[in-house]
């Protein structure tokens, strides 16, 4: 029983059915559209009950899940604002091998991290992956940073950060990133 447990002032109230504990999750994502559609991947967001999308400025939303991919491991979200600030869209299909690339997110909550690296392979597919023509960088993305933009040295996206390849959980030089042809021809079939 909680009330008698004398483990209780070291471990705290455990979860049970009648005491549900809420998780939060965390990553990142970037407005698309001035009226407020993010994109994102799925896994920030999949089995979210609440998403709250927070911007540079500190000011939050509410946001709606319009809709997610899964293969693409896309995910489009709405805010509701006018005027908002967008990224702008690049071509990833020009980019080239070996080009400087940098990604912003926020690993571990450290908010509004930028890392950078070089473009390693294109079109790269993954183990159980063929969907995505992934861009392969050694962009350092760690958990926090998925869903966050991949930006070519003009500042232009031209990806999001989708996985890492690790034998530890933790980064290991490999990075992947959804091309945003890919991801933004996925938001407006969704």
């Amino acid at each position: 029983p909680e009330g008698d447990d004398p483990f209780l002032p070291f471990f705290g109230p455990q979860e049970s059915p009648k005491n549900p504990v809420p998780q939060e999750g965390m990553g990142s994502g970037f407005i698309v559209r001035a009226d407020g559609v993010v994109l994102t991947n799925a896994h920030v967001v999949n089995g979210a009950t609440e998403v709250t999308v927070k911007l540079q400025d500190r000011r939050e939303f509410k946001a709606k899940v319009v809709g997610v991919d899964k293969l693409s491991d896309t995910a489009v979200l709405k805010i509701e604002g006018n005027n908002l600030p967008v990224v702008p869209i690049g071509n990833p299909n020009t980019t080239r091998v070996g080009e400087w690339v940098m990604a912003i997110g926020s690993p571990f909550g450290f908010e509004n991290t930028v890392t950078a690296g070089i473009v390693s392979a294109k079109a790269r597919s993954l183990p159980e992956e063929g969907y995505v023509p992934f861009i392969q960088t050694d962009v350092a993305v760690n958990p926090g940073t998925s869903g966050g933009p991949l930006l070519n040295t003009q500042g232009e996206v031209i990806g999001i950060n989708s996985q890492i390849y690790t034998s530890s959980g933790g980064y290991q030089g490999l990075s992947f990133a959804i091309p945003i042809d890919v991801a933004l021809d996925v938001e407006r079939q969704i």
